[in-house]
């Protein structure tokens, strides 16, 4: 409303005041002046009320979708929770209920119903309130609660009455039903009355029989005093009353409405609770953004149609978080199993992110094990320590500085000051006290070799190059036992990074939207991947992708090979926290980057033996990538742009001393010397 406005009102409603007080003391005159001063109030809430162009949009209003990269809606946002049904998909008995108890001459008046309007007034001057809204004025008030309110007043009244006649000019009258039966509210966030035949009765509106029609049509006159759940004899006493209306307007034969009235109140009650999605981590991601920038750019975001395309691969999405649930389940079991006599176990958590490392665009994302129960997104809220998959930055960083994988180090314990500590990194198997490359330090994931390579290469370098491929929101502390992943970091964090190293040392910020348009398909902005920032130089990527394909061929990793079959040129890493708190694991294809972890949100609960990485997050990549190669949403047959190394030899199998056999080979051996 404008100030002008305002004005206007504020002084037309001075006048009629002035008027009535001066009706008192000169009828007459009142009676000449009155009628001018009705009209001139009633035309300044003409543009206090809303406009025809707002009731195009109210009858037009489309939620947002979120549409993955492959055209699957992933999300609708709605202002509330309802499902728009067409008046002929809704049952005839529930028209037919509404009309004969709400409004009996719905087709006759243009908006008001003067009879009924006079009748009302009579009943409420005599000290009998009754309402006389039309079902084009409960509209009104339905779709514009705001701007007409619920006052008990003739100025609301007015407004609510000026409102009806604008729709009655913009709507059908079979538009006005549809739109005031997909409007009503009907308790338990159940808006509209396809909502409502859920909620209550199981079934959609269409199916609604006249005794379940008339339960419906009956709560509107209250819905928490005529709430069929709470005050079922209530609303049996109500269900009756809409049956006998509509037996004295013609809709039901006299006897059919004795046998109704008998009949008992039956209900098939459940809650609608809206569907979380396929992706529900993303759409709750987006829907905070979307906020933004529809308010930004002047749009409605529950009313405007918008459209917004991801970069997810919807049946990548389903398998991961199939994938998420199924091992995050299984490693339940194994929790509760080992736990103490009288001990309860908290749920089990997960977290899984992939992306292509080529231009950033995230193709599965899953928050947590079950997004009902856990709504707290392990991909980009939880801060957990990375455990040994922080050790790649600690190479990539001795690359960089020269330290080629062939550079040894003895493989011993070791101690090193930290402040007024001493840190004394421990690894699981025992020093061999032999020498031992980089390339199976990390190969081994040896503590020992990797915290040597810190004090060689420096914390602040190795967290200057973290924070260079991807590590760019979590604060990593400056100290030796950065190394073995100390500082808690995200999963987008860390599977961002690793699409460094696997785009040849280029850091690629991830994407999740493309675009968004407007209903009809235009695009209202497009979005496209930042240009790739020098992280790592190409060399030492290429380096850090061929030590690091070891860890799967022969290290940590080996289970992607040997239980799933995955032949494919990939290279990754293993992370375990200490006393298995997080079990971590990532895995990099030229085409694909995958991550996982696992944990239970409270730190201080470990998990057993199973927790390890190898054990709990690895499986759940591991089943990604292998139906992704499967289906071929990425190529077997690319590979990194560096050669693959050749298999390891076995070692030949120790000779057995049999002196016959030696014997002879001599002989034989004596006779081939005389003819050379």
């Amino acid at each position: 409303m404008t100030p002008a406005v305002r004005r206007a009102a504020d002084i037309a409603a001075a006048q009629w005041l002035r008027a009535r007080e001066a009706a008192r003391r000169h009828p007459v005159r009142a009676a000449l002046v009155l009628p001018g001063l009705l009209l001139l109030y009633l035309l300044v809430l003409v543009p206090l009320t809303p406009g025809t162009d707002d009731l195009r949009k109210a009858k037009s209003e489309v939620p947002t979708r979120v549409l993955s990269a492959d055209g699957v809606e992933l999300a609708a946002f709605k202002r509330l929770n309802r499902e728009w049904v067409t008046l002929d998909r809704i049952s005839p008995h529930v028209v037919n209920a509404l009309i004969a108890t709400e409004d009996h001459r719905f087709y006759q008046h243009h908006g008001i119903d003067l009879r009924r309007t006079a009748g009302a007034a009579l009943s409420t001057l005599s000290g009998r309130r009754q309402g006389g809204s039309t079902i084009t004025q409960q509209l009104a008030r339905n779709l514009y609660p705001d701007e007409i309110g619920r006052a008990p007043s003739l100025h609301r009244k007015a407004k609510e009455a000026i409102t009806a006649l604008k729709i009655e000019a913009v709507y059908t009258k079979n538009e006005i039903l549809e739109t005031y039966l997909n409007t009503v509210p009907f308790l338990y966030n159940a808006f509209g009355i396809e909502m409502a035949a859920r909620t209550y009765f199981d079934k959609p509106a269409r199916q609604l029989d006249v005794l379940e029609a008339a339960t419906l049509i009956g709560m509107l006159k209250g819905t928490s005093y005529y709430n069929p759940v709470l005050n079922p004899e209530r609303a049996l006493g109500r269900r009756n009353i809409v049956l006998a209306q509509m037996a004295r307007h013609g809709k039901l034969g006299g006897a059919k409405l004795e046998a109704l009235q008998k009949r008992a109140l039956r209900l098939d009650f459940e809650r609608q609770v809206e569907p979380p999605g396929p992706a529900p981590h993303v759409a709750q991601l987006i829907r905070q953004w979307l906020i933004g920038w529809a308010d930004r750019n002047g749009y409605n975001m529950y009313a405007d149609g918008l459209v917004v395309r991801t970069t997810i691969h919807s049946k990548m999405q389903r398998i991961a978080t199939q994938a998420v649930a199924r091992h995050a389940a299984q490693l339940q079991a194994l929790a509760n199993g080992s736990r103490k006599r009288g001990q309860e176990m908290p749920e089990l958590q997960a977290g899984f992110l992939a992306l292509d490392p080529r231009d950033g665009h995230v193709r599965a994302w899953v928050g947590s094990r079950d997004f009902e129960r856990e709504q707290f997104d392990h991909v980009s809220q939880a801060r957990r320590q990375p455990g040994s998959t922080f050790k790649p930055f600690v190479y990539g960083a001795a690359f960089v500085q020269g330290f080629p994988a062939s550079h040894t180090f003895v493989d011993q314990p070791v101690s090193f000051a930290s402040g007024d500590e001493v840190w004394t990194p421990r690894d699981v198997a025992p020093p061999s006290y032999e020498p031992m490359t980089l390339r199976d330090g990390l190969v081994h994931s040896r503590n020992s070799i990797t915290a040597q390579l810190m004090d060689k290469v420096g914390p602040s370098r190795v967290a200057q190059l973290a924070r260079a491929m991807g590590v760019r929101q979590s604060k990593l502390e400056l100290v030796p036992s950065l190394a073995l992943g100390t500082s808690p970091v995200t999963l987008r964090e860390m599977v961002a990074a690793y699409g460094t190293i696997a785009n040849g040392g280029s850091y690629i910020e991830p994407i999740l939207v493309l675009r968004v348009e407007d209903r009809t398909g235009r695009t209202l902005e497009g979005f496209v991947a930042q240009q790739p920032e020098p992280a790592l130089p190409r060399a030492s990527a290429l380096t850090l992708v061929n030590v690091m394909r070891g860890v799967i061929d022969e290290g940590t990793a080996t289970a992607i090979r040997s239980r799933w079959g995955i032949q494919a040129d990939v290279a990754g890493k293993t992370g375990t926290t200490q006393d298995n708190s997080d079990g971590w694991f990532i895995l990099m294809h030229p085409q694909l980057v995958a991550g996982a972890w696992v944990g239970f949100n409270d730190n201080r609960v470990t998990m057993g033996s199973w927790g390890q990485g190898a054990r709990s997050a690895l499986p759940i990549v591991g089943e990604v990538v292998q139906q992704s190669l499967r289906l071929r949403w990425i190529d077997p047959k690319v590979e990194f742009d560096i050669p693959r190394p050749r298999p390891r030899a076995p070692p030949e199998p120790a000779r057995v001393h049999d002196p016959v056999r030696d014997f002879v080979n001599d002989l034989f051996r004596g006779i081939l010397r005389q003819f050379q």
